[in-house]
């Protein structure tokens, strides 16, 4: 049975069944409901501020406070979330459709800044800005293993190298790291004999961060090249602090 010979035999028929689906159509696209979930691109700002060995509480009270009280001052702000962790705190600031993300982000920057003198001083950096999409999630995962290498090396290969290869890349927004693992020396002390030696924790602290330091340690000059002499003195094992 040929299906199309119905409508070739009756071309009036089928031109005017054509034009009823055509008005039909039209008709009910008006009707048609609107995507639960629809693709819009939200001006959207994350921060990220950093305060080593700080606890959670200590990362909201002095450091999410401070900013939050500031960012909640930006006009067309519609949104602002943030969480703590151990030294670490992120605030998601999401504005209104109107704002121009570049206008976002020049705001944003100045409430830093408003907000600086209330920081702890001894942050190791100004809070970070990064624009993200709350709707697109990671294209490319990568999972790092080594059966010789321990974890915080192979966390160093992956901040100091990969990452660094792959924020290069022609169309790569924004890359993570999640699970790292730096190392670090704890040191324990006897309150008793720094108090018998007129000592307080804020000496040590001080002594410590004065000779465990990564910084240029002069030039050495040529008559056609300049050479910067760089020397790490930071501390990679408790041998040098017991010496």
């Amino acid at each position: 049975m040929n299906i199309s010979a119905p409508f070739i035999a009756r071309p009036i028929a089928t031109a005017l069944l054509m034009v009823g689906l055509l008005l039909g159509g039209l008709a009910a696209y008006p009707l048609l409901p609107v995507a639960a979930l629809p693709n819009v691109n939200y001006p959207t700002l994350q921060v990220t501020a950093q305060l080593p060995g700080a606890d959670p509480q200590t990362m909201a009270s002095s450091v999410a406070t401070p900013l939050e009280t500031q960012f909640g001052q930006i006009p067309g702000l519609t949104q602002m979330t943030s969480s703590s962790a151990l030294g670490y705190t992120q605030i998601t600031l999401q504005f209104d459709l109107s704002r121009q993300i570049d206008g976002a982000v020049s705001d944003t920057l100045s409430a830093i800044n408003a907000a600086s003198s209330y920081l702890p001083p001894n942050l190791p950096y100004p809070p970070t800005i990064n624009k993200v999409n709350p709707a697109d999630t990671p294209i490319l995962v990568l999972a790092l293993t080594s059966d010789t290498l321990p974890l915080t090396t192979v966390d160093a290969y992956a901040e100091n190298i990969l990452l660094q290869k792959i924020s290069q890349i022609s169309g790569v927004g924004l890359v993570g790291i999640a699970g790292r693992q730096k190392p670090a020396i704890r040191i324990q002390l006897d309150p008793q004999a720094l108090a018998a030696r007129g000592l307080s924790l804020e000496d040590v602290r001080s002594v410590i961060s004065v000779d465990n330091v990564d910084l240029p340690k002069g030039t050495l000059n040529s008559p056609r090249q300049t050479y910067t002499l760089n020397t790490n003195d930071q501390l990679s094992s408790p041998k040098p602090m017991a010496t």
